[in-house]
């Protein structure tokens, strides 16, 4: 028996004959003792045994099957008392549910492989069996369409302290603008005003309290199926402060002819993720159907707590800005992350501030008047009642 063990492997003469329980599938009461069909890792379903519980180390898995159980005879008996045998359709939806966990649990770190930033990802769903969204690819920055180039910044501050000595008004000084920041790294310019960011050629180093949208998100997020129909949407986490940056709404750079033509086949579709760049005219869209971040599964609301801000960092091609989010107010742990698809700004700033009135339509032929209302779910007080 001593040959059979390997440490490298973590066998030993205790756990050699142990197998891993990859999820149950079913659940039974014979007299007093609770019985549990495992469906074992690494063997296919018709090698599934029923175990007394007694036999099960696995702690965590039966809590969670006892909570999907309870949770599901709730929403179709209105009572969570377990029965001694359960339905075929309720053990089949169990078998599913636990499916649907380990794919989201995939998923989840497959995001958290690609990410590039510091905020973690989780990924929940305890409302459908809806999994990961298909065709769908993790991106950190823009991608670039065909036929588009991203120039880079030739030029970069010469300043020692950015934000109390700058020199010459440091990078927002050099394009005639304000620094955009205070020292807590939360911006301080109305919404409309664009922020200019250090970039690469500059001589500050990464602690410069002017680069705060190129370090990316640092708040542990969490991308969760929403429990009335607006699909899945995204939550803090972690408390976030008034004016600091949650996110950058990353996606494919197309042109505007580009995004026509996918915009009438996102519409027959019932979705669409365009958002136009239209900071000085409206040249480039940034389609993030395919290719995007976590604010891919950002909701709207006619009330929302993130404005967007036109950023520029390595590239100051104005048809070409970074869109970022700032909280409009303190955002509390748990409370999901909105921002308004339809957004209006001040009026004296409209034409270099529309960042975008017309998210989620850019593209579409026809006046508003032909276009399909889409209905508002967001539930708010003031709610518009039709995103366009």
């Amino acid at each position: 028996m001593a040959k059979l063990s390997c440490p490298a492997l973590g066998i030993s003469k205790r756990n050699l004959y142990d197998f891993e329980v990859e999820y149950l599938c079913d659940y039974k009461k014979i007299r007093e003792q609770e019985y549990y069909l495992v469906k074992w890792r690494g063997y296919p379903d018709s090698e599934s045994t029923w175990e007394p519980r007694q036999n099960l180390k696995c702690i965590r898995i039966l809590k969670q099957f006892h909570k999907d159980l309870e949770r599901e005879l709730l929403r179709r008996y209105h009572r969570s008392k377990i029965p001694r045998h359960l339905d075929p359709s309720l053990a089949n939806y169990l078998v599913q549910k636990a499916k649907q966990r380990r794919a989201l649990q995939s998923w989840e770190r497959e995001l958290n492989a690609k990410r590039s930033h510091q905020g973690r990802i989780t990924v929940e769903n305890e409302v459908d069996l809806e999994g990961p969204p298909r065709a769908f690819v993790y991106i950190n920055e823009y991608r670039v369409g065909e036929g588009i180039t991203l120039n880079q910044v030739a030029v970069g501050c010469e300043c020692q302290d950015c934000l109390w000595a700058p020199t010459g008004g440091c990078c927002p000084g050099a394009s005639l603008h304000k620094f955009a920041y205070n020292d807590q790294g939360q911006v301080r310019l109305r919404a409309g005003l664009p922020i200019y960011e250090c970039n690469s050629r500059c001589r500050c180093g990464c602690d410069c309290p002017n680069r705060v949208v190129q370090k990316g998100i640092c708040y542990d997020l969490c991308i969760f199926r929403t429990d009335d129909g607006r699909g899945w949407g995204v939550r803090t986490l972690e408390k976030i402060r008034k004016n600091s940056f949650v996110m950058e709404y990353v996606g494919e750079i197309i042109t505007s002819e580009e995004a026509e033509r996918r915009g009438q086949i996102y519409d027959r579709q019932g979705a669409t993720y365009l958002f136009d760049l239209d900071y000085v005219e409206d040249v480039y869209t940034v389609d993030a159907a395919h290719y995007g971040n976590i604010s891919h599964f950002v909701n709207h609301s006619c009330d929302p707590n993130l404005q967007v801000y036109n950023v520029f960092i390595d590239n100051l091609d104005e048809r070409l800005p970074r869109i970022a989010f700032f909280a409009t107010r303190t955002i509390r742990a748990g409370e999901e992350l909105t921002f308004d698809y339809n957004m209006q700004v001040d009026p004296v700033d409209m034409e270099s501030t529309r960042m975008d009135s017309n998210f989620g339509l850019a593209g579409l032929p026809g006046s508003p008047k032909k276009r399909v209302r889409i209905e508002c779910k967001c539930g708010t007080e003031n709610c518009r009642k039709y995103l366009f």
